[in-house]
């Protein structure tokens, strides 16, 4: 505190005359790299509709895999929204529903696919939390028990961003930005494919489709191609203050999970603009 004027005291701030909203001014402050919150956390994105919607026999695997990994790692686990979310958007937007009323009924969705896989975890001593409890207390979980379980969906609901019909920021990118947000370790993604591939493997052009093994934030912009992730993800990469890194694997293929928290190359790796 520093006094100015008798009997009016201020705190001293380099903002206390700025504007917020102006980016050369709030640099010189803001413009250090943020401490990493949960460096040793490693963060794992389950598709919904590419591993959830399939049953026992994509999900039991996975949940095995885990199960092994926990002594090595301690994980914060995300599932996205898979076909009955798809329901749900086509009966709100036949009823005219906005945007913002879409996306809490998607969030929905992702959150009871994590209560399954938290369920089949629950010997491990692993739960389902929500987003409040993540964003506040997800530490002390974590000093308790290995891994716990959430919604990939970012809380937006009713604050997404109009112009759009559906949701831009579903389960990879509600990843990404916590990931990211709390400094983790790396980010690894979930899906039925081995990665992004210069065509949809599942497509006509599945003959001729050739694996990435790694690409770029600002190449995934520009890729004309099918991907495995949502259009938000690719947009929000480039915005990375921690992760440099994020690999999208096969969850149906045993091993690769593993593999890629160990740190191997075991599909496709994607640079993010964040600073080394």
């Amino acid at each position: 505190m520093s006094e100015t004027n008798p009997g009016i005291k201020h705190v001293a701030s380099a903002l206390a005359r700025q504007t917020l909203l102006d980016g050369s001014l709030t640099r010189p402050v803001a413009g250090k790299r943020p401490i990493r919150i949960l460096p040793w956390l490693q963060v794992v994105k389950i598709g919904g509709r590419s591993i959830m919607d399939r049953g026992a026999e994509a999900i039991l695997p996975i949940v095995d895999e885990i199960r092994r990994l926990l002594p090595e790692h301690r994980l914060l686990i995300l599932t996205g929204a898979g076909i009955r979310a798809r329901h749900l958007y086509s009966v709100a937007l036949d009823l005219g529903l906005p945007v913002g009323s879409l996306a809490p009924l998607a969030a929905t969705e992702a959150g009871q696919n994590g209560h399954i896989l938290a369920a089949m975890l629950a010997p491990e001593g692993v739960s389902y939390v929500e987003h409040d409890t993540l964003a506040s207390q997800l530490a002390i979980h974590l000093s308790a028990t290995r891994a716990v379980v959430g919604s990939a969906f970012p809380p937006y609901h009713h604050h997404e961003f109009p112009g759009l019909r559906l949701p831009p920021h579903r389960a990879d990118a509600g990843a990404f930005l916590l990931a990211d947000a709390l400094g983790a370790a790396g980010l690894t993604i979930v899906e039925d494919v081995d990665g992004i591939f210069t065509a949809d493997p599942n497509g006509p052009e599945g003959g001729s489709a050739q694996l990435l093994p790694e690409v770029s934030a600002a190449e995934l912009a520009a890729f004309k191609g099918s991907l495995p992730v949502d259009p938000a993800f690719v947009e929000v990469l480039a915005t990375a203050r921690h992760l440099e890194r994020v690999q999208i694997v096969n969850g149906l293929v045993p091993g690769r999970l593993t593999a890629a928290l160990r740190g191997e190359h075991v599909g496709t790796v994607i640079r993010t603009g964040a600073a080394g």
